[in-house]
């Protein structure tokens, strides 16, 4: 059970690390993520599908969902819509690209196809246990995309993006567009879902147009569960972890929520009313805190 948490955690961790980007960093709410997770999920099938190698069927994955966050931007920048009707459109739009990439099915299987999972479980096998070798990969592949977006935000393109979420105002007035900075952090951001769409894909045997279904609220719900539980700070590398734990912390509560979920009458039906609780709960008890601070701190100067 620990290690399905673990495994399914750090899948989503990789989208949750995006969802940080536009919301934490860019200050841009987007719901793009809806559908480029199933786009993701579905480039990564068909490449499956055509016998191509793994890691390009991935590669191209994350093309795809840097385009989808790039046209978010051009639609943001250019027709001057706001930031949340943009991803609501593109997000619109991917849902009828996800059928038509699908072959016109809604949902397509790769439950007997070799896949890149498949290959990495071959080759650990009898080096260590079944259960432990998807587990292992995926400790390898979130932190090398945890330290990747780490480094990619101590450069000078970085820690501008990083500036301009903070105060756009003075980014322009620097002689700097914003536009392009939105664009880069957009198309980074998807690009990262959708990757993350890809393993999903391969981890639960298939591809649906309806996988990025709520995709935004978890990924909202992770990143505000690691950032309430984890000592708040500046430095990217702690933000990027606390995202990777509340990715994993998250889904052990959907975890316990579908297996243990029946003793208070709960279904399956019931977890998108749990996510939504969660999140206003995790908001009520973040401004709790941050009044409680704001008194200590009056009592102290006194």
């Amino acid at each position: 059970m620990i290690e399905a948490i673990l495994v399914e955690g750090l899948i989503y961790g990789i989208m949750v690390l995006g969802v940080f980007i536009t919301f934490r960093v860019l200050d841009f709410p987007d719901l793009t993520v809806d559908g480029t997770f199933p786009l993701g999920a579905a480039l990564m099938v068909q490449g499956i599908l055509l016998g191509m190698n793994g890691w390009l069927a991935l590669l191209i994955a994350f093309i795809g969902g840097v385009l989808a966050g790039v046209v978010t931007a051009l639609i943001h920048n250019h027709l001057k819509v706001p930031n949340l009707l943009a991803g609501i459109l593109t997000m619109t739009m991917l849902y009828s690209i996800n059928i038509r990439i699908l072959g016109n099915r809604a949902n397509v299987p790769v439950l007997d196809q070799k896949t890149l999972l498949s290959d990495v479980s071959a080759r650990l096998s009898g080096i260590v246990p079944d259960e432990y070798a998807l587990l292992l990969f995926f400790v390898a592949v979130a932190l090398t995309i945890k330290l990747l977006v780490d480094l990619f935000f101590r450069t000078d393109l970085g820690m501008t993006i990083g500036a301009m979420g903070n105060n756009e105002q003075m980014i322009v007035s620097q002689g700097i567009n914003p536009k392009v900075l939105k664009t880069i952090g957009l198309g980074l951001s998807n690009g990262l879902v959708a990757v993350s769409g890809a393993f999903a894909a391969q981890y639960l045997g298939f591809a649906d147009v309806g996988l990025g279904q709520g995709i935004i609220i978890s990924g909202l719900a992770s990143v505000m569960i690691g950032e309430f539980l984890i000592m708040k700070s500046n430095r990217i590398s702690v933000l990027t972890f606390c995202a990777l734990a509340g990715s994993v912390l998250f889904h052990a509560v959907m975890y316990l929520g579908r297996y243990y979920g029946y003793i208070i009458k709960m279904t399956p039906n019931d977890l998108n009313l749990i996510k939504g609780l969660l999140i206003i709960v995790l908001l009520v008890l973040t401004q709790s805190r941050k009044l409680n601070m704001a008194a200590l701190k009056a009592m102290v100067q006194k």
